[in-house]
């Protein structure tokens, strides 16, 4: 049986590579992904073991003046120098290094930022003795030695085209200063490696911008010949204050490995489900073809049978040929997805994200799992076609009556579907009813609804399709006629066949409804609440420094100005968000209906609440409410207005000037401008102007913040788009695979056709009509329940969005259809020639 088996793989290699194309894609993503995480796991790993070699203790410190605790606040903010000498004095400390960093943007000679604003990172030159500091390794220049000078990593330098001794601008929360450049360096920092830039300053110069003069944030000891890093580590905790702690080198290169991994593990869950979604998808036409397959053997089948093979035998034949398709399948999918791998890492470099250098990891489970996943699959999707084949009587499957599928099982698999979908269908609304507390329920519930479709797919071939089939007689006669025939003679392999179709277009269109619905309700939120014509604030999402909104009052043009500044306030021992505005200038900036008293009063000893907080406070307006500031100071403030609830801004308002007195540092998150005569590019060139030219702040219109809000939208659907494509190629092979056997089976009727007059130019046409009708039927069963996904998706997270509105991307689901029709087409190419070709006599002559 298993020499039958194998002379039957090699019987039908075309049919047979349809089946390995559909796993191979599966597998490739599986292995690709895990090899791909695994490699940039290590990569990273090896990084940071290379970068904390050297490192016996590392020191981390906050600003403790932040701190709620009066006492705690003393401790200053960071590191002191009397703290790192002390450290230094240590028996066993050969070297104490301290560091102190933050933001630092550097402009292009265009002025704009380099980097992504995120990672852009400064940092102070520790030199040692030796005058090198071994974190950076020079390429050319030096280290910065007067605070005039900085350094630039290399990358840096050669996309701004600096070279040693250029003038260049250099942006921190500060205005922008211009240095001159001393070097340019290489190093393993992993703010350059993420697509980001590493400014280095003198230390004194570093102090004042990130920390204070004499202080530093970090601080990494090395150890003298043969000193223990775990006595190290005790010896300086017991010299820390309450605001720092240290661990050994070791475990913080243990710590950022784990780090590093958790953050993969969500790219890894990612590309994973849709490997799975690819794999669920091919697992129909792998079903497919077998059962074409068996039905192509029924007499072969037939005299094993009257020959003494037994059931199993037969079963286990047509098993042993799907192991072999799966290992075959897998082992080309293992070595397409080392391919991917290499080219996902190359991708990722390409959108200037740096990876650390390392080999490719090839992990035992990534092998396995390629493996397994590969050959499973193809097994279980086999398996009801070998038991279909078992199960045939020689003597049935010699008169062919085999063919036709019982009524009996046709209820049967209509009855469990039905009630399949029915559940579905249950759990998807009662998890819409229950808001964003049901989402786990629908999850559950659309699984076994799409379940259910699938299984109730032939049993609504025949309606769909009898609906156009008028149309199809209309617009192209017999051919028509007969093509929407030829599309319900056998529901089961059509179902199937439009069930791969089907789950990516439900995907597709379920997420397309929720992104286009979501960008709808942010651009609606942000036309209705906000009043200002720009939006100021930094490129990588710190705060911005008090001297800008001085400088944004100043500039040409303005007629309103307010900062939005975080404010930590407590009221009767509960943390509260609070933003402290401008009073007179907020209204005129952001849309605040007040429901009772006024917005003026905030130029007093007054706060304003929204209208939903002071409902569950139990609050109105006069009221009296104790509030409690982050130096412990506490002050009586009055309700003096109440708003309507507004997205952008906190639930709570107080004016800067009641503010500042109390915040060290203020935390500013923007600032909204109101220019004379409305947005122009004259006005924002004023406002780039007035701000020192400094790139590393951004000036925003409305539709530059509406595009930032839903920016990364539009980003995840195009990266969900790309990923799904995978499943509608599986999806076309499918069709392919379904026309081309049922041109086999239809020989003698193609050759009668032609016989009597059909020519080979309406058989091709018969052929095409019928790979675009069962491609339509999917994507009309895909497009429909991937909308009533999306609308009960939406249920669960309207209360959080005000203005959600479901909105259906007519455009988009044309779009849809139109792409699901060319995919009939273009899957009718070579079975439609083949059938035209087919000379009628022989074809008559077909048995």
């Amino acid at each position: 049986m298993f020499r039958t088996a194998l002379r039957t793989v090699l019987a039908h290699k075309a049919r047979l590579l349809m089946t390995v194309l559909a796993v191979m894609l599966g597998v490739a993503f599986v292995s690709g992904t895990l090899v791909f995480t695994d490699t940039l796991g290590n990569a990273f790993r090896n990084q940071s073991a290379k970068s904390y070699k050297d490192v016996a203790v590392s020191v981390h410190s906050y600003d403790a003046r932040e701190s709620d605790d009066q006492e705690a606040r003393k401790d200053g903010p960071g590191l002191s120098q009397a703290t790192m000498d002390r450290i230094g004095a240590l028996d066993g400390v050969a070297t104490v290094t301290g560091r102190a960093d933050g933001f630092a943007g550097v402009a292009d000679p265009d002025g704009n930022l380099i980097g992504n604003g995120w990672t852009n990172t400064g940092a102070n030159f520790a030199p040692g003795k030796n005058g090198q500091d071994p974190a950076y390794t020079f390429t050319d220049g030096s280290g910065p030695r007067e605070d005039n000078q900085i350094a630039l990593d290399r990358e840096t330098a050669t996309k701004g085209e600096y070279k040693v001794g250029d003038t260049v601008r250099v942006a921190t929360n500060a205005p922008v200063k211009e240095y001159t450049l001393s070097g340019v360096f290489t190093t393993e920092d992993g703010a350059v490696n993420a697509g980001g830039s590493l400014v280095l300053f003198t230390t004194e110069a570093a102090q004042k911008l990130y920390v204070e003069p004499g202080y530093y944030r970090d601080a990494t000891v090395t150890g003298a010949s043969g000193a223990s890093d775990a006595a190290l580590l005790s010896g300086i905790k017991k010299l820390l204050p309450e605001n720092a702690e240290a661990q050994t080198g070791e475990a913080l290169a243990e710590e950022q490995a784990a780090s590093i991994e958790k953050s993969l593990s969500s790219l890894n869950q990612l590309l994973l489900a849709f490997a799975a979604i690819a794999l669920f998808v091919g697992i129909f036409l792998i079903s497919n073809t077998f059962t074409m397959l068996v039905a192509q053997r029924t007499k072969e089948l037939a005299l094993l049978r009257a020959v003494g093979a037994s059931r199993r035998q037969v079963k286990r034949s047509v098993l042993i040929e799907a192991t072999i398709v799966g290992i075959i399948a897998s082992v080309v999918g293992f070595a397409l997805g080392l391919g991917l791998a290499v080219g996902l890492r190359g991708l990722m470099g390409a959108f200037g994200a740096k990876m650390p250098a390392g080999p490719l990891v090839v992990s035992p489970t990534a092998i396995g799992s390629a493996l397994a996943v590969g050959v499973l699959i193809t097994v279980i999707a086999a398996w009801l076609p070998a038991r279909r084949a078992a199960k045939i009587p020689p003597v049935a499957a010699m008169s062919s009556v085999h063919a036709v599928a019982t009524t009996k099982s046709l209820v049967i698999r209509n009855s469990i579907g039905g009630f399949i979908a029915l559940l579905g269908t249950a759990g998807i609304l009662a998890g819409a009813s229950q808001g964003s507390d049901g989402r786990f329920l629908l999850g559950g519930g659309a699984f076994i609804a799409m379940i259910g479709v699938i299984v109730l797919i032939p049993l609504l071939s025949r309606p769909v399709i009898a609906l156009v089939r008028p149309l199809l007689v209309g617009a192209f006669g017999v051919s028509g006629k007969l093509a929407s025939q030829n599309a319900v003679r056998n529901p089961r392999r059509t179902g199937a066949t439009a069930s791969a179709l089907a789950i990516g277009l439900t995907l597709v269109t379920g997420l397309t409804i929720l992104g286009v619905t979501l960008g709808q309700a942010i651009d609606k939120m942000t036309t209705d609440n906000i009043k200002a014509d720009y939006m100021v604030s930094m490129a990588n999402g710190s705060p911005l420094d008090p001297s800008v909104p001085v400088a944004v009052e100043k500039a040409s043009g303005v007629a309103a100005a307010s900062p939005q500044q975080a404010v930590d306030l407590e009221i009767k021992g509960e943390p509260f968000p609070v933003s402290a505005v401008t009073p007179g200038a907020i209204e005129k900036l952001i849309n605040l209906p007040t429901v009772s008293g006024s917005l003026n009063s905030l130029s007093g000893d007054a706060i304003a609440v929204d209208e939903d907080t002071a409902k569950s406070k139990g609050w109105k307006t006069g009221d009296t409410v104790t509030v409690k500031y982050v130096d412990g100071k506490s002050a009586e403030l009055k309700v003096g207005a109440i708003y309507r609830s507004n997205e952008f801004v906190s639930p709570l308002l107080i004016s800067t000037e009641l503010a500042n007195p109390h915040e060290i540092n203020p935390f500013i998150r923007e600032v909204w401008v109101k220019t004379d005569g409305g947005p122009s590019a004259a006005r924002e060139q004023a406002l780039v102007d007035a701000l020192g030219k400094n790139p590393a702040i951004k000036v925003m219109d409305q539709q530059d913040i509406r595009n930032e809000y839903s920016g990364f939208i539009s980003t995840a659907l195009n990266i969900m788009y790309g990923l799904l494509a995978m499943a509608l190629i599986i999806a076309v092979l499918g069709v392919i695979n379904t026309l081309a056997m049922s041109v086999f089976e239809r020989q003698q009727e193609i050759g009668m056709l032609r016989a009597i007059g059909l020519d080979r130019r309406r058989v091709k046409r018969m052929i095409r009509l019928e790979a675009v009708v069962i491609s339509l039927f999917g994507a009309l069963v895909g497009i429909g329940l991937g909308t009533f996904l999306a609308w009960a998706i939406g249920q669960t997270i309207k209360g959080s969005l005000p203005g959600y509105e479901l909105v259906l991307p007519w455009d988009r689901i044309a779009l849809f259809l139109a792409l699901a029709g060319l995919v009939g087409v273009l899957a009718s190419l070579w079975p439609a020639r083949s059938a035209a070709k087919l000379n009628m006599l022989t074809a008559i002559k077909t048995e």
